[in-house]
């Protein structure tokens, strides 16, 4: 059978075709492909998959020109993903070379502008505190700057649409919410790292007084504020704005953005009961308890604020006779879930474990040890049982 003969029209067609629209298209996909590669990274590492991300990067990376968006971008995605592998010298190293290309993070968030490698360079420094403050500066500065020209953009389209206000309105509050919590950061450096300077004490004073007026409605500036006045010995002022924090999101379900962090609730229960807010700091902790209840702190941490509250029961007298003996029983089973997780994690923190075990051993000694839950037959089928009306049935209700 012969060769099929050649469609020189279509062939004809096709080669006009490409001629007409080819090298166009052909421009347009290499100026475009970095940004496409960096979007792809990005959606890799939403979907955990930080080695696919890094290889999408890197080709990125390689294929854009110096100083270009494609590199601002690539770089930034790097930065992320090497934190996201533990490499922090490698994403520091990004993050260094993205600022050197902007330099006061004016160019636009979606190629890598804006404040968040100031931020990470913060967290990242190897020094530390005056390092760490620098770099939080110059990403509140940036923070500032966006604030401003949103708020600018809205004064100047006084004729938007109800959505596009809201919508502004919401990235503004988000800005100012993160502005707020880079100021808090350098609180909490200068109530640590750099306590020792002169100023330290005014600082912080200035710096929460701040972050209240920029994001009033933001728990985490008001548990910052607390922090500092438990610091200054204030512990009236301290527990009021530990109140005016909790009052902003405890009735909120756990998906609203207004409610804090799960590390941030659990600094916040140690704060509470700091200023002997116990009762506060189980409310919080129960309801951390029911997001995760694989945590070892928070199980610690409700133990010992039963323990301190049966103790002041037990030695002011106040309440019913047996209301100490509920609030240690209590306070032992949340204090065993501690002792089983810490073994079963193999968690690192000893102080944490040996406080847990004298707290147990004191409340022994004063009720006695726990009973004993005892097992039938693996061929019966009731399984496990606790004697009805027994100390251990009342534990478990506890």
């Amino acid at each position: 059978m012969g060769k099929t003969r050649p469609d020189k029209k279509n062939k004809k067609r096709g080669a006009l075709s490409r001629a007409a629209t080819g090298p166009a298209e052909d421009e347009t996909a290499k100026a475009v492909s970095p940004l496409l590669l960096v979007q792809m990274a990005t959606f890799q590492i939403s979907e955990g998959n930080a080695e696919d991300a890094l290889a999408l990067a890197t080709q990125a990376l390689d294929a854009s020109q110096p100083g270009s968006d494609g590199t601002l971008a690539a770089l930034n995605v790097l930065g992320q993903i090497n934190i996201e592998l533990g490499d922090f010298d490698a994403a520091r190293s990004f993050f260094l070379r993205a600022v050197a290309i902007d330099q006061d993070g004016r160019r636009n968030e979606d190629v890598g502008g804006g404040p968040e490698k100031f931020l990470c360079l913060a967290q990242l420094s190897e020094e530390g505190g005056n390092d760490s403050v620098r770099w939080f500066e110059k990403g509140a500065a940036a923070l500032k700057a966006q604030i401003q020209d949103l708020e600018e953009e809205a004064g100047r389209r006084r004729t938007a649409r109800a959505e596009e206000k809201q919508e502004k309105e919401m990235q503004v509050e988000e800005l100012r919410r993160k502005h707020a919590m880079t100021l808090c950061s350098v609180a909490e450096i200068y109530m640590t790292d750099l306590s020792w300077e002169a100023d330290a004490e005014q600082r912080c004073e200035a710096l929460v007084t701040e972050a209240t007026m920029v994001a009033p409605d933001f728990a985490e500036s008001w548990q910052t504020l607390a922090n500092v006045r438990i610091s200054q010995t204030r512990i009236e002022d301290a527990r009021a704005a530990l109140r005016r924090s909790m009052e902003l999101w405890k009735d909120l379900p756990s998906a609203d953005p207004s409610v804090p962090d799960f590390p941030s609730r659990v600094s916040l229960a140690r704060l509470l009961m700091e200023v002997e807010m116990e009762q506060e700091a189980l409310e919080v902790l129960e309801r951390l308890v029911g997001e995760d209840d694989q945590s070892v702190e928070v199980w610690y941490l409700g133990g010992w604020g039963l323990y301190v509250m049966g103790d002041k029961q037990r030695t002011e007298n106040k309440g019913p006779e047996d209301e100490w003996q509920a609030s240690w029983i209590s306070s032992r089973v949340w204090l065993n879930q501690c002792q089983t997780l810490y073994q079963q994690q193999q968690y690192e923190d000893d102080r944490l474990g040996e406080h847990a075990k004298e707290l147990l051993d004191a409340i022994a000694k004063v009720l006695g040890e726990a009973p004993e839950i005892e097992e039938e037959d693996d061929d019966d089928d009731e399984g496990d049982w606790v004697e009805e009306g027994s100390d251990e049935d009342d534990e478990m209700e506890g």
